[in-house]
């Protein structure tokens, strides 16, 4: 897949150059599905917040609210109950799935539990676009700093890419760069710390930096 990994979604010029770039064509062409699955295993989200997902208000403008041609929703944990005849063509005919954040263990369960996880490398020409847990479910760890769902085995995650994501740096008292660099020193990779205003684009392998605001690289 092409991926855009954000901690804050689409929220600057830069990033969003980048997103159509991606999608090779202007957003109000695409067909995007919605993923709110990481909200249920975070404390912080409800059902408040995946209306406000789902329904692309103001809140979710650099989001869900960006203006897609189509906008449907795929809920994971539905997916086992329905059969892959049925879902898996949806995947296959959207231009874009939207991985909204929330707790990026329990994502990763139902990635895998549901079967989206297997489909990844058949979808060459899908892009992926993260917020926060739905940016760190792709990397190989996300830190024990990070884990919310008290079911959740350990912190690793499918590691589609080999660095793992710090987001929301300075965007909370709890998420400085000092705080980031203490969570790196315990994952034994690479990793990178990025703000409301940074994206990570990650195509055929390539790595780049998408940024109007502020990122550290930590490496292993």
């Amino acid at each position: 897949m092409k991926l855009l990994l954000t901690s804050g979604g689409v929220t600057n010029p830069s990033i969003h150059s980048a997103l159509v770039q991606l999608l090779g064509k202007p957003v109000d062409e695409c067909d995007a599905l919605i993923v709110p699955t990481a909200q249920w295993g975070h404390p912080l989200c409800g059902p408040a917040s995946v209306r406000s997902l789902v329904a692309a208000d103001a809140r979710s403008r650099h989001f869900s609210g960006l203006g897609w041609g189509s906008l449907g929703v795929l809920e994971l944990t539905a997916l086992p109950t329905i059969g892959e005849e049925r879902w898996v063509p949806w995947v296959r005919e959207a231009d874009v799935l939207l991985v909204d954040g929330g707790d990026a263990t329990y994502l990763n369960h139902w990635m895998r539990e549901s079967g989206l996880a297997d489909l990844l490398p058949s979808l060459p020409d899908t892009v992926w676009v993260g917020v926060s847990a739905g940016s760190m479910v792709l990397t190989p760890r996300i830190g024990e700093y990070f884990v919310e769902w008290p079911a959740a085995p350990d912190d690793r995650t499918l590691g589609v890419v080999d660095f793992s994501i710090f987001p929301h740096l300075d965007a909370f008292p709890s998420n400085t760069l000092a705080h980031a660099q203490r969570w790196a020193a315990d994952l034994g990779g690479p990793a990178y710390a990025i703000d409301e205003q940074t994206a990570i684009m990650v195509v055929d392998g390539t790595v780049e930096v998408v940024s109007e605001g502020q990122w550290t690289r930590f490496d292993e």
